[in-house]
């Protein structure tokens, strides 16, 4: 491990610390390797068994004791702390990476490292994420032998984050927050060049909840709806109607919206169907609002419902709250890849739509979520999240752990 970090550029610091500088070409190679490997070996959440194997492997290789979660899959690895547990108050840093991938196909046409299993890829940048952390601790357990850690250090990759209500939760519950003072992560984003953050203090991703209904009624021919409750009608008012009459009793500023991704009802064209059903999601901006949605919601779904003489069932699917970055942490992270890459590397960043299950650490520890910019510099054509053919520059990984092992150094002289 004595070859695993240049120090040939370093970056002074206020005081007299100093950051060790760029990644040797090996593990930089080494990093690109193992997240090819996992690219093409996508996992669902919570069956990340080989994913969770191949990363403890690699940290016990370099002398680390990685814990295998009690749900199976997933691990924790402390850096910096001397014998099994950290007892010394809520001062570790943690770095989170989720580890899953998508239950979709892999779309890349003649990409050597596409995915081998059939409709699963990484498309979310999971593998981009693990990858980070992973050699973010090779660097920072390095820097421990040589004692210039200044402040332990906690390794978390979560499983299941694309499952709701995210696999966050139970890392919580396995106890990976004990001792932990702050957290944070990055996520992919396709539309920030390779060399470049973005970051934002407060909500920087929104909350995100599952709409599952199911509409019931007596069934009956098309040339006597008045002696049915016509159902196909019923779900195009519930599909129409709800996201509009909701969007009246919320303030316009939460930005709720209700989008629907499935609907379905009837065989025949004849023939009035006595069931339907409707999948969807619930977005919200702002917390306040996602806390008041399901009765909202529910009440909107029940009232249009109600109307047409449908009965409803509506199975209301807890999601994530909003990821709402912490000021001094997001602070760190711009500290952080300032030192490493200049002002010109940290760019503001909007407020998103989409959800992620690390706003739930949030809600017990302070943290803060930068956007890891992996788009190919001057490529015009985005790969956007959650697409079969999605790839990244992969010199964003050396820009990720960089950032992350500077964090460390950074918190440390706090």
């Amino acid at each position: 491990m004595k070859q695993l970090m240049s120090l040939e550029s370093e970056v002074d610091l206020p005081g007299e610390a100093v950051l060790p500088g760029a990644l040797p070409d090996a593990l930089r190679a080494e990093l690109i390797a193992f997240r090819r490997d996992m690219h093409m070996h996508p996992e669902l959440g919570n069956q990340e068994f080989r994913t969770t194997a191949a990363i403890k492997e690699r940290l016990e290789r370099a002398g680390l004791k990685p814990r295998v979660l009690t749900v199976g899959t997933g691990l924790v690895c402390d850096i910096g702390v001397e014998g099994e547990q950290w007892d010394g108050g809520p001062s570790m840093l943690a770095l989170r990476a989720d580890i899953d991938g998508l239950p979709i196909p892999d779309t890349k046409a003649e990409c050597p490292y596409r995915s081998t299993v059939p409709d699963r890829a990484h498309a979310c940048g999971h593998d981009v994420h693990t990858t980070v952390v992973l050699g973010a601790g090779l660097v920072l357990a390095e820097l421990h032998k040589q004692g210039r850690l200044p402040r332990p250090v906690r390794l978390i990759f979560q499983p299941a984050e694309e499952v709701l209500p995210g696999g966050a939760a139970d890392v919580i519950k396995c106890g990976a927050l004990e001792g932990v003072g702050a957290i944070i992560a990055v996520h992919c984003d396709p539309r920030v060049d390779a060399g470049k953050i973005g970051l934002r203090e407060g909500p920087i991703t929104s909350a995100c909840d599952r709409l599952e209904i199911s509409l019931d009624g007596p069934g009956g021919h098309t040339a006597r709806p008045h002696l049915t409750t016509d159902l196909v009608t019923a779900a195009a008012r519930v599909v129409t109607d709800v996201p509009a009459l909701v969007g009246r009793r919320f303030d316009s500023r939460s930005g709720l919206a209700i989008t629907w991704g499935r609907v379905e009802s009837g065989h025949a064209p004849n023939v009035i169907p006595q069931h339907a059903e409707l999948s969807g999601t619930v977005r919200c901006l702002d917390i306040e609002a996602w806390r008041q949605a399901p009765d909202v919601v529910v009440g909107a779904i029940d009232e249009i419902a109600n109307l047409h003489r449908a009965k409803s069932e509506i199975n209301y699917v807890r999601g994530v709250p909003p990821v709402v970055n912490e000021p001094g942490v997001t602070e760190l992270l711009r500290d952080a890849m300032i030192a490493r890459r200049g002002v010109e590397s940290v760019l503001g960043t909007e407020q998103s739509l989409g959800g992620e299950d690390f706003s739930w650490y949030l809600e017990h520890v302070p943290g803060a979520m930068a956007r890891l910019g992996v788009r190919v510099p001057g490529e015009r054509h985005v790969r956007d999240l959650h697409q079969g053919d999605f790839d990244v520059d992969e010199s964003a990984i050396t820009v990720g752990v960089e950032l992350f092992t500077a964090a460390a150094l950074v918190n440390g002289l706090r």
